[in-house]
């Protein structure tokens, strides 16, 4: 059989509470869904591409674009089905690996489910349970960042990461450290540094991080393998990392130790997983970075998790982290200290609900 509809739906998200990056103050998110459907079984993914282009250039507008113009058509003129057909197929499309995998991530959810299995057994995932961290923003003070980090640790949150820029890295390290010397911490700079900083992010190695992540910009792997040089934290690339090649290419300069693998960022699962493999092969660990998902794109991430090298906690948070109401029944939510169980109902084991994406919607477009 082949693919008889597609749908993609443009929707806005309310924060429970601001999200501050480097770059950025956002308050709420805008993002897409897909809807795959073959002989009355539907598939969902979520495409991560925000509004603006910060975080990568790819925006939501221009996802909307690739995948209508360009993705869609492709799927339905050649009767693609299987992720991985598809996945091959789209890689003559350079780039927008946001808009590629929001496709390919609805195509798995629907093998999966056709298959009446959790999208984990199709992946080979080796557990059940995820450990699971949390990413604390900018905040206005550094003792509302402590405030935050001790209201997460009450959740039973055990890897805190916190979003660094210049002028807000040694004083909320220290912060964060004076009050919880002994929780699993890392520090997150979204590019915002340049080599001239060095000493700074140097300093950084006095507070037993896990890891500091993505210093430098995305292109700059040599400077990257400079600092980790100097540095006995492992740095970890997240922005750096679009495909396998580069995630070859920084290990094999030595920019990083740690890598970490968003489905979104490297164009869908088929890219994950080679990303994966090779960091396995290599004794690269990896974790699962978030781009603030609704429980759609988190519950694929979830899944995504259950693979043996993914061995750092996760950004993979419960529901009520970012969003009042999510988009799925039921809500994801921690299942015990720092972990959350992998949903084990067929494809990703939670289910849309579609009144409340109707309510949320900005544009919607169905292709037959």
């Amino acid at each position: 059989m082949a693919i008889d509809r597609i749908e993609i739906d443009l929707v806005k998200l309310p924060y429970v509470h601001f999200f501050e990056t480097s770059f950025s103050r956002s308050y709420d998110r805008t993002f897409s869904l897909i809807k795959v459907c073959e002989g009355g079984v539907c598939g969902w993914g979520e495409c991560v591409a925000e509004e603006a282009p910060l975080y990568s250039g790819e925006t939501a507008e221009t996802a909307w674009h690739i995948m209508k113009e360009f993705l869609v058509p492709l799927v339905l003129r050649k009767g693609l089905v299987e992720p991985e057909d598809y996945a091959r197929e789209a890689a003559v499309f350079r780039g927008n690996q946001m808009a590629k995998a929001g496709i390919e991530l609805a195509l798995w959810d629907l093998k999966a489910k056709k298959a009446g299995l959790p999208l984990h057994k199709l992946y080979g995932g080796v557990r059940t349970e995820i450990k699971a961290g949390v990413s604390c923003g900018i905040e206005d003070s550094l003792a509302e960042l402590v405030d935050r980090v001790g209201g997460y640790l009450d959740e039973g949150y055990k890897r805190i990461k916190i979003k660094i820029k210049p002028g807000w890295d040694v004083a909320a390290c220290a912060a964060v450290r004076e009050k919880f010397p002994d929780i699993p911490l890392q520090v997150d700079a979204n590019g915002a540094y340049k080599l001239e900083d060095k000493e700074t992010l140097k300093a950084l190695d006095a507070f037993n991080l896990l890891m500091v992540e993505q210093p430098f910009a995305p292109y700059d792997l040599w400077d990257h393998a400079k600092l980790q040089r100097e540095m006995t934290t492992p740095l970890c690339l997240d922005e750096s990392v679009e495909s396998f090649d580069t995630a070859r290419a920084a290990l094999e300069m030595g920019s990083c130790r740690v890598i970490n693998i968003k489905v979104g960022r490297v164009g869908g699962v088929v890219e994950t997983r080679r990303i994966h493999d090779y960091c396995l092969a290599h004794d690269a660990p990896v974790w699962c970075g978030g781009m603030l998902e609704c429980g759609i794109g988190r519950a694929h991430n979830l899944h995504i998790a259950t693979l043996p090298d993914f061995i750092y906690p996760n950004d993979l948070s419960a529901s009520r982290r970012y969003y009042q109401e999510d988009l799925i029944d039921p809500f994801i939510e921690l299942s015990g200290p720092g972990t959350i169980r992998v949903p084990d109902g067929p494809g990703i084991g939670v289910n849309p609900v579609e009144s409340r994406i109707a309510r949320a919607s900005l544009r919607k477009e169905s292709f037959k």
